[in-house]
């Protein structure tokens, strides 16, 4: 853990974030966020996984309201899309789809 430092981002009305950005001191990659509103969840970045991972059985396409309209969304069968947040959260997802550990 010597190269991963941890930066708090200070928000529009002064106060400090709760989240905790953690990134590589030596080239700044992003690695994964914790905050200690839900301490029982952490968010890895995408980009710093260096696993090999199993292709999805599905895709939710979230946001949708509020995309750029140069945005195309590649729709499979068994997708779900919504306009703003799934009613369905990311461990529910995984459970439903017996990806759980």
């Amino acid at each position: 853990m010597d190269h991963v430092a941890v930066y708090r981002a200070t928000m529009e009305d002064g106060q400090q974030s709760t989240g905790h950005r953690h990134f590589c001191r030596q080239c700044g990659t992003a690695l994964w966020l914790w905050d200690p509103t839900w301490p029982d969840l952490v968010h890895p970045h995408a980009g710093a996984i260096d696993t090999p991972l199993p292709t999805p059985p599905s895709v939710t396409h979230m946001m949708l309201g509020s995309k750029a309209g140069w945005v195309q969304v590649h729709r499979q069968a068994g997708d779900v899309c919504v306009d703003a947040y799934p009613e369905e959260s990311l461990a529910q997802w995984h459970q439903r789809h017996g990806l759980s550990r």
